[in-house]
């Protein structure tokens, strides 16, 4: 698997995997229509963004002081993206959302919630830094780790400007619901086979 290809399955198996970005996009889009969701999908691509500032940073310095720290937090990598396809892969129910009416959001309090929902997401947090420890060689080019972090943030504002488009829609939130639960097992499953033959690699 080449580095270009791991980088793409690990980030599209991230995106659809069910969580709180997806929570709050399909409560914004549910609640406030298609404008706010779309909006809230934005905001969460932002997020990723600094995610992935951060990480390309410290990883770079990670290595250049230690490079056992670097291979430990590499194999922590590893190991989480096992734990989370497990739990994947072990889902029996669907994500709650809170469909509780409130008072419209503004355009910059939908981006501002999509925002720090992705920010403040350990999942994310773990998912960026897996990915750049566990996939993106020591000596890739920064251009070329940046055109990563690039298309983690557009994967996410695809799917979620999707998901956006289909749950404004009322009728269609229980099919979106039952293909995320459908998903589960097969996404679970593939997480797992990542993160032990990561884990080995060398």
């Amino acid at each position: 698997m080449t580095e270009v290809i791991a980088v793409a399955v690990i980030t599209l198996l991230a995106v659809i995997s069910p969580g709180a970005d997806f929570a709050m996009v399909v409560r914004n889009s549910y609640l406030y229509g298609r404008t706010t969701g779309l909006l809230a999908a934005a905001g969460v691509a932002a997020g990723v963004l600094v995610h992935v500032s951060y990480t390309m940073l410290g990883v770079g310095l990670l290595i250049a002081s230690s490079t056992e720290l670097f291979t430990a937090i590499k194999l922590a990598g590893a190991a989480y993206l096992v734990y989370i396809g497990i739990r994947t892969f072990r889902a029996r129910t669907e994500v709650a959302v809170d469909l509780e009416s409130e008072a419209a959001l503004s355009p910059f309090g939908a981006m501002r919630s999509g925002f720090l929902t992705n920010v403040l997401n350990p999942k994310t947090t773990l998912f960026v830094v897996s990915t750049f420890t566990q996939v993106v060689n020591p000596g890739t080019p920064v251009w070329q780790q940046a055109g990563y972090g690039l298309f983690m943030a557009v994967a996410h504002l695809a799917w979620f400007g999707a998901v956006a488009l289909f749950f404004s829609n009322s009728r269609l939130r229980d099919r979106m619901l039952k293909a995320q639960k459908a998903l589960n097992r097969a996404i679970g499953s593939v997480l797992v086979g990542l993160g032990v033959s990561l884990g080995f690699a060398r």
